[in-house]
């Protein structure tokens, strides 16, 4: 198989591409494939919020590509040869039009294992691991051609962003975390990317089983571990509020559209919510705008009033 070949390279621009493979890979649109062909010896890859068409061959991952994986896989190469290790290596585009990616083992905390996260030093790590990417792509020069998928416009444009930092896309691993599913990567800016890792790791959730009483705390390691400055902290807060309307509004239009895999994951993401909440008799909430309002309002209340747990919150160093 083609990976066979790039597995020997040092690098993805190494990697023979097959004849006209990236033609068609390149004609797709910016939808993609809906998955890649049967392996002889593929594993179906679960867990997270959307995996349709992945699969495991070997150790290897292989993914539908589209016309953003060139660039995709320049900017995993720059993080591989620059030493960031909590990224998958790109390994090429195989015979068949999908993208070759290292396999990373390890368990994906999202949905069932966020019990990962605790106690807070995993957190914090968690924060640290962002920090790294952050300082790893701040010299990282995009293909004079690159193409993004740029699903949510973002606020800033200083850094090439993950723009999907969140339990669903982390592999916990004993050889180490690993952030997979960089399809989204596009410029965005360091806050950006932080504010959507808040929402998921802290989390901010309107779903009642997901709040924690001590998010504030958990909130300013989070913030401490990531190495904000005062004015990054004072920028952050209202941040959070326009990041997770930003996904709700993304949401809502592909879901008036039909458009899969966005329409299924937003109808999932409500019935969860309602569910959740007849559970725990919480008050009945709009299960439209409903969960950015609510992070609106918490996010206010975290900047300037007490937790529920009676410590007054700031997002000051310590």
């Amino acid at each position: 198989m083609f990976a066979s070949v790039c597995r020997e390279a040092t690098s993805v621009h190494q990697c023979r591409f097959p004849a006209g493979v990236m033609d068609r890979v390149i004609g797709k649109g910016m939808a993609g494939d809906t998955g890649c062909v049967q392996y002889e010896d593929e594993q179906p890859l679960s867990g997270g919020n959307v995996s349709g068409g992945v699969v495991r061959v070997g150790d290897t991952v292989r993914r539908p590509a589209g016309p953003w994986t060139p660039a995709v896989h320049a900017l995993l190469t720059h993080l591989y040869e620059v030493g960031f290790r909590a990224a998958p290596r790109p390994l090429g585009i195989d015979d068949q039009g999908c993208e070759v990616l290292s396999f990373a083992p390890g368990t994906v905390v999202w949905p069932d294992r966020l019990a990962l996260l605790e106690p807070s030093r995993r957190l914090a790590h968690i924060a640290r691991l962002i920090r790294d990417f952050h300082d790893a792509v701040q010299d990282f020069t995009p293909p004079p051609d690159a193409r993004w998928r740029a699903l949510i416009p973002a606020e800033g444009g200083d850094i090439i962003a993950h723009n999907d930092l969140a339990p669903w896309n982390l592999v916990a691993g004993e050889q180490g975390w690993v952030f997979i599913d960089w399809d989204a990567a596009a410029p965005g800016s360091h806050l950006w990317d932080v504010a959507y890792a808040v929402h998921g790791f802290i989390p901010l959730s309107a779903d009642p089983g997901l709040q924690q009483a001590d998010a504030a705390t958990r909130l300013r390691v989070f913030a401490d571990a990531c190495g904000l400055d005062e004015d990054q902290r004072r920028r952050l807060v209202p941040l959070l509020g326009r990041r997770t309307r930003s996904m709700h509004d993304f949401l809502r239009e592909q879901a008036a559209r039909g458009t899969q895999p966005w329409e299924a994951l937003g109808a999932g993401s409500r019935r969860r919510l309602a569910q959740r909440r007849r559970v725990h008799r919480a008050p009945p909430t709009d299960m439209g705008a409903g969960p950015a309002r609510w992070v609106t309002a918490t996010s206010g209340r975290l900047a300037s009033a007490d937790d529920r747990s009676g410590e007054r919150f700031d997002l000051s160093r310590s």
